[in-house]
Parts: C-alpha cells; sequence; structure tokens
C-alpha cells in the first residue's frame, strides 16, 4: 500500500500560495514587481474592498506575446533566469516564477497583454488554477492583470483577513514602498473607485517627498558613500526627527525593499549615540551592492537578504551613518542622490557643503541680560588658553578674513536659558545646557578612549547617605567606577565617601550624580558596561557637568561655546535627541513683522 503519494497540481499550488500569498498586499506587490521589471513606465492600480474584491493592475511595460500567456500561470516558469549561475547573480524583483500560479490558484484572474509586433491584445482566464479562456482581446500595449475574489476557495485563510480599512493600509504600504524605488515610473493608486494617490515621474528627491513629505525631505541629511563594489545613498533623518514607530524607515537593497536585522541594526548602532531613548530615525537608503555578493533567495517573499561579507556591509553602513551624523551640516544634493536602475552603477562620493561666512561688520553687541565677569567654570570647561584667544568681537571699518563661524558670535542671552547669536544665516538660539551637555560629552568619550580622563582628588571627601543598593553597586564595580574617574569608598552600611572625581565634573552635584551613575551601573549590568553602554553612563554624567539654566555667562564664554559647538561632533542635538539650537532666517523674521508687504 503507498503511503506517500504525488499530490495534484491544484493542491500544490494552494501550498505555493501559502508561503507567498497572505493577503491582498503580497497579491499586489508581486504584481508590482513584475510590472517594474517589464520596464513599465506608468502602472495604474485599482484595489475593491482593500484589494478582496477586485486587484487590477494596468503597465505600459513589454508584454506577453501569446505563447507565453499560459507559461505565465505556470509554477517556475519564468523569462528572469534560466541557470544555476543565474540565482548568484539576480538583478530582477522576481525570479522564481511561482507568484502568478499561486494567485490563480486562489482567485478569479484574468491576464490580458498586448505586445509589440502583435495585432492585437490576447486574454487568459482562471479561476482556482483552471483555465476557462483564452481568447483576443481590446487594450494598449502592456499588460493588465485582474484578480477577483481573492481566497474565494480557501474559506478558512479568507476568514483570517481584517477590516477592509487595515487591508488597504497593507496594500498602501506595498505601493509605498514600490513608488520610492521607481521614481521614474508614475502611478495612480485607486481605492474603491476614488483616486488616492497619483505620482508623476520625478528625481528621487522629489519622489521622497511626496511619499514622505515636506519636513523629511527638507530636514534630512543626504548619505553618499562608496567603497569598492558597495554603494550607499538616501536620506536619514536627523535625531531630532525622530519618531515612536519604525514605519518611516525604508531600505533597498539593488532597489529591492528588505527588512534585514543586519542592515537594522547597524543603522541602529549608527543612532545609538544621539537616541538613548525609545525613539526611532528616518530615512530612506539606498545600497547597491554586486549581486554576486548578496544571496536574495533566503525567504519565501524575499524580504531578507544574505551577504557574503556581512560584516564588511556592517561597518560600511555603521561608519557611513555615523559620519554624516557627526558632520551634521551635510546638505541634500539632487545630484547625488541614485537613479531609479536596479543596475550595479556608479555613485558620487561625499557630499561637502560650502561654508557660510561671518562678517564682523555686521554685528551689534546687545548684551540682553548683564553679562558675568569670566568664571572658575568657564576657565576649567573651555581651558586657559581658550579662554585667552577668544574676545570680544568688535566693529571694524576694514574687512579682516575669518575662519567659518556657522553658529555667528553672540549678542547675549535671552532669561538665562538660551544663547541668541548672529549670523550669516540670521538669528541663531542655543539652548546652552543642551549643548554644552553634548560638547562635554564627547570629551569626556574621547578622554576614556584616549585614557587621559582627568582626575582630581576633592580636598574634602564628599560623605553621602546611601541605600544598600548602592552600596552594594559601589562594592561590586570598583574597577567600573576607577576607569570612569571616580574614586568612591564604603564608610559604613549606609554611607559612600567620594575622594575622586573627573576634573570636569568639579561643580557637579556629587551625590545626585553618583547616585544616578550606579543606577545606570545596575541597569546595564556591570561585565560589558563600558562595551555596550558606555555611552549611555557617559551621557548621564554630561548632564550634570553641563552648564545649568540661569547660569550667567559672559560674551566670551557664550562665543566660547559656539565654537567648541563647531569643532564637536553631533553637536546639532544633546545626548538624548533635541535640538541644542535653530536659526531664523532674515525672511523668516521679515515675514513675522510683516515687512515688505
Amino acid at each position: 500500500m503507498n503511503v506517500i503519494k504525488l499530490l495534484p497540481d491544484g493542491l500544490i499550488n494552494q501550498i505555493a500560495a501559502g508561503e507567498v500569498i497572505e493577503r491582498p498586499a503580497s497579491v499586489l506587490k508581486e504584481i508590482l514587481e513584475n510590472a517594474v521589471d517589464a520596464g513599465s513606465t506608468e502602472i495604474n492600480i485599482h484595489l475593491m474592498q482593500g484589494g478582496l474584491k477586485l486587484i487590477r493592475i494596468t503597465d505600459d511595460g513589454i508584454g506577453i506575446s501569446k505563447e507565453d500567456l499560459p507559461y505565465a500561470l505556470t509554477r517556475h516558469a519564468t523569462s528572469k533566469i534560466s541557470s544555476q549561475e543565474d540565482l548568484q547573480k539576480i538583478v530582477s524583483l522576481g525570479f522564481r516564477g511561482e507568484a502568478l500560479a499561486s494567485i490563480a490558484s486562489v482567485s478569479r484572474l484574468s491576464l490580458t497583454s498586448f505586445q509589440t509586433g502583435s495585432q492585437h491584445a490576447w486574454e487568459i482566464q482562471t479561476e482556482g488554477s483552471e483555465t476557462i479562456a483564452m481568447q483576443p482581446a481590446a487594450g494598449s500595449f502592456g499588460t493588465t492583470l485582474e484578480v477577483r475574489d481573492l481566497f474565494f476557495n480557501m474559506p478558512a485563510r479568507r476568514k483570517f483577513l481584517k477590516s477592509e480599512s487595515t487591508e488597504f493600509a497593507h496594500c498602501e504600504g506595498i505601493f509605498q514602498r514600490i513608488a520610492l524605488s521607481n521614481p521614474n515610473v508614475a502611478f495612480n493608486l485607486y481605492h474603491n473607485g476614488k483616486l488616492r494617490s497619483h505620482l508623476a515621474t520625478a528625481d528621487m528627491p522629489e519622489r521622497i517627498k511626496q511619499m514622505l513629505g515636506e519636513e523629511f525631505r527638507e530636514t534630512a541629511i543626504s548619505i553618499a558613500e562608496a567603497a569598492a563594489d558597495i554603494q550607499l545613498q538616501g536620506l536619514i533623518s536627523r535625531p531630532t526627527f525622530s519618531r515612536t514607530t519604525r514605519e518611516m524607515q525604508y531600505f533597498f537593497v539593488n532597489g529591492r525593499f528588505v527588512k534585514d536585522k543586519l542592515l537594522n541594526h547597524a543603522i541602529r548602532e549608527a543612532y545609538r549615540d544621539v537616541l538613548h531613548l525609545d525613539r526611532h530615525p528616518a530615512y530612506v537608503i539606498y545600497l547597491r551592492i554586486n549581486p554576486d555578493n548578496v544571496d536574495v533567495n533566503v525567504h519565501p517573499t524575499k524580504i531578507e537578504v544574505r551577504f557574503r561579507d556581512a560584516r564588511a556591509v556592517h561597518q560600511f553602513i555603521f561608519h557611513t551613518i555615523h559620519k554624516a551624523l557627526a558632520t551634521g551640516h551635510s546638505e541634500m544634493n539632487e545630484t547625488n542622490l541614485p537613479d531609479a536602475t536596479h543596475q550595479f552603477g556608479t555613485i558620487s562620493r561625499d557630499i561637502q557643503k560650502t561654508p557660510l561666512h561671518y562678517s564682523p561688520n555686521q554685528q551689534v553687541n546687545l548684551p540682553l541680560q548683564p553679562a558675568a565677569q569670566p568664571s572658575v567654570f568657564y576657565q576649567t570647561l573651555f581651558g586657559e588658553k581658550s579662554y585667552k584667544s577668544i574676545t570680544t568681537p568688535t566693529l571694524s571699518t576694514q574687512h579682516e578674513p575669518h575662519p567659518p563661524d556657522f553658529l555667528g558670535h553672540a549678542l547675549g542671552q535671552l532669561l538665562g536659558i538660551y544663547i541668541l547669536a548672529q549670523s550669516n544665516q540670521g538669528l541663531i538660539i542655543v539652548d546652552m545646557h543642551a549643548a554644552h551637555e553634548r560638547i562635554v560629552y564627547e570629551k569626556l568619550k574621547q578622554a576614556l578612549d584616549q585614557q587621559t580622563l582627568p582626575i582630581q582628588s576633592l580636598l574634602m571627601p564628599h560623605l553621602f547617605h546611601a541605600d544598600p543598593l548602592d552600596i552594594t553597586t559601589a562594592e561590586e564595580n570598583i574597577p567600573l567606577l576607577n576607569q570612569l574617574g571616580f574614586e568612591i569608598t564604603v564608610t559604613s552600611p549606609t554611607s559612600l565617601t567620594v575622594r575622586a572625581i573627573p576634573a570636569i565634573l568639579k561643580d557637579a552635584d556629587i551625590s545626585k550624580l553618583v547616585s544616578e551613575l550606579l543606577e545606570d551601573i545596575r541597569s546595564y549590568g556591570s561585565s560589558q558596561v563600558l562595551a555596550s553602554n558606555r555611552n549611555e553612563i557617559l551621557a548621564t554624567i554630561a548632564c550634570h557637568s553641563a552648564v545649568r539654566a540661569n547660569a550667567l555667562l559672559t560674551i566670551e564664554e557664550m562665543n566660547a561655546l559656539l565654537r567648541e559647538m563647531e569643532k564637536t561632533e553631533r553637536s546639532d542635538q544633546c545626548n538624548h535627541g533635541r535640538p541644542t539650537w535653530f536659526a531664523l532666517s532674515l525672511d523668516q523674521l521679515d515675514k513675522l513683522f510683516m515687512r515688505g508687504n
């Protein structure tokens, strides 16, 4: 008796459909990818009831011949690969020859195509994999694929689908991905007869603006880097544009949208230093890599990839994004964004910004708050050399060359919180605590890396009450605390004594600082804390040492802070992702005061 039996073709197709076709959005993805592979310049999408009732896609691509129409709906029949070697260097979006057969097996399908050179279009109709008609048809050049009553023959699968609005939202997500990676294609999306999205052909920056909005497009940092046969371009959000969800994250590998753990980790690590809270960056990133070095055939939905040299790819992405975030001043350069082809092509190198120059002839020293005298704080934080080299700018009748002063020169303080400065950009408003926090943080990191962290012994040891958890944490982590610049001893079951601290913290609230530091060590663990969570701890230290609100600074101190910001990496935001400064241009100020109206 034969127990093992060959399955009928219809059942095989339905099993395959279960792997590839989960919902209407899965159908939409497969058909849109085929339309793009066909070289279409315009694609029209009509959905009814979130795609449950109808999915109709019309393109103006190369079309399918009468002879090939039946094969288009046959499993493992494809025009995109023909050998094992082709599978190792895939450049098309589709290649397995499973999608249309799977879709046909769970729907009522009509495929109409008019290929150049033919006298008219031809149409093939199927119902659950069974061909019911093959006939001439009317139509323009290209292909129309119509899918009705999805899962009509699989009621168990159909009842697991969600509401019409939910299914349409998933379809819209697929539409956005395909549109972002193909700006040279025009798209029209209709739902229940209403036009939901019209996208004319555009360059990549304009398409990103169409899909993610003007705010992201105007504030994002552009990236462009190449090394050997790997290239990376796109737009990444500044930390101040961070989001509570990962919805605005698009990563494309050779034109294919992917969600890959390796890539996500590289981006997350690059942002680690500027997004410590539960926030997520937004980005549209395009990775071009030699097809020989990436395997896209590792997941049924092709959403994951595998790289031949995964570590090199990870480091390349991490360093590119980390560098862009460090400078913080990269601007969109539309000529440097990628074209929409799926081929492995050329790419430009780094994008550089033309520096803004500030002329002292434009400045008026206008102290908005009584300036303080040079303080110990100032000399400690900026150093004696820096203190002596910076003087209050004065009016001059002669133009003298000056280095680029991006943030201009201080006019005064506002309410002891903000520094107001004048530059070629207009009015600069700086949150002095947030800015100084970043400066101290970066200096602490550098000093710790170079093992040059200055330590200051306290003239009078600082004794304070501590709870049992803090006592235990201090006892168990003496080497770590020493490495961070702290000498702390347990003096009783309820007290700790601090005998030395990093010199930069001499004016900090020592009791509060040490308590929070010990809490961080407990939260992140002690064994690998410097390797994996060092920056979070240093951020806590920096926050305590940064200049506080209501601190009166001299004009020299304000200018020193501005100059330090200009040479500090990632100084556009504090350690928690908040902005450190904003600029109001003269045009914006004129509009506020209705000048010229």
